[in-house]
This record gives C-alpha cells, structure tokens and sequence, in this order.
C-alpha cells in the first residue's frame, strides 16, 4: 500500500518512505569478524599444520575460505548495497540456527542458488512429477553439478557430492514425515541436532579426499597460504 502522505509530499518524500534501512552494527561487526578469523586461518593456523596431514592443512583453508566469503566479504558487499540504497539480501542467513533440514536449504544456505533451481527446476517439475519428486530432483541435480566442479576436476571421489545431495534430500523426506514429527524433528533442539548431523557427518563426501588434496592444498600453496 502507498503511504498517502509520502505521495502528497512529492517524489522526495516518497523515496524517503522507502527507503531501505542501513545495516545495524552487528551486521557490520560478525562479518567483520568473520573474515579475520577467515584469514587467520587460511594464512596463519594452516601453516602450523605438519606437511603429511594434508588433509588437515586443506580443512583448515576450507573452513577459512568459507568464513572470509561466505560469512564474511560477501556479507559486507551486501551491507554496502544497502548503504546505496539497494535491498540486497544476504546469501547466507544464521544458518547455523536451522532447525530443519528444510529450514537449512530452503531458507538460510546460499539464497541465490536456492531462488535459481526454484525458479528453473522446482517450479516447471512440480507440474509433472508433483512438489516431492520435483524437491528430490533437486537435491540430484545440485549434486551432479558439484560432482561436476568438484569431483572431475580433483580426478576422483565420483559420486560422493551426488550422494551428499541425495542424503539431504532424503532427510527432509524423514523430518517431514509422522515418524520424523512424532520424535521431534524439525523443530527445537532434536531438529538442529539432527540437522547438523545430516549436514556435517556426510560433508567428506562432499568435498572429498581427492577435492581436497589435489585443488584446495594446491591453491592454498599458490596464494601464500603454505
């Protein structure tokens, strides 16, 4: 609805009534944070880590890449948007605070790929295949383009993202389930509990040994990192 006295006023006014607010000073100071404890690691903690834990080392500039971009610089670049007015939403939104596996990938990991395979996948398979089958889908597709920019580049670990995606797919079936609402899943601390399992247990699939030693380590020792 139009604020009528804002349209009275003018255009002026009514670009001040909406006007995007600017980001609080929490939002400035976790990704700030964020991206320090991303660099100290990345450049600092893994170069304390013994040249045969190689798996260790890129764990470590993995954890820190993720918390420099993801939590961190991208995190700002969309507080700057805002600043200049435009309504930028974060990428990542408290993640760590899904209580449903549902919550995690619908909701608060990497909103822009979600609103892509929603808008491209999800809505045109709903129609043939119904809402179920088109979730599943999904999780299959996301997992063959990981496997794609993953697993063919580092030769090796086929399959393993594929199956990640599989695995999360399929327990969004059973938290959604009579069985998965009966023992509380979905919601309060049982349904984090779960969700953090169902998203940390499987992760070495995901960014497998060979991911790991033949492109992260690699690319940590081309940036200085080791």
């Amino acid at each position: 609805m139009v604020d009528v006295a804002a349209y009275a006023g003018g255009p002026s006014a009514m670009v001040a009534s909406c006007r995007i607010p600017g980001p609080s000073p929490r939002e400035w100071l976790i990704p700030t944070a964020s991206t320090l404890a991303g660099t100290a690691l990345f450049w600092g903690a893994a170069r304390f880590v013994p040249e045969e834990h190689s798996l260790l080392i890129g764990w470590t500039g993995m954890i820190g890449l993720i918390l420099m971009l993801h939590f961190g610089s991208f995190q700002l670049l969309c507080n700057a948007w805002r600043l200049s007015g435009v309504d930028a939403r974060p990428l990542m939104n408290r993640p760590v605070a899904s209580v449903s596996v549902s919550e995690f990938w619908g909701r608060r990991w990497n909103t822009a790929f979600r609103d892509l395979t929603y808008r491209f996948l999800f809505r045109p398979l709903t129609s043939w295949v119904g809402p179920r089958w088109a979730i599943f889908s999904g999780f299959v597709f996301s997992g063959l383009v990981h496997d794609l920019v993953i697993s063919i580049p580092s030769g090796g670990g086929y399959g393993g993202p594929t199956l990640f995606f599989v695995i999360q797919g399929s327990a969004m079936f059973v938290e959604r389930s009579s069985f998965g609402r009966n023992i509380g899943l979905g919601r309060g601390f049982r349904g984090w509990a779960f969700t953090m399992a169902i998203l940390i247990l499987p992760a070495f699939g995901l960014f497998h040994p060979p991911f790991v030693r033949n492109i992260i380590v690699p690319f940590m020792k081309s940036l200085g990192a080791r």
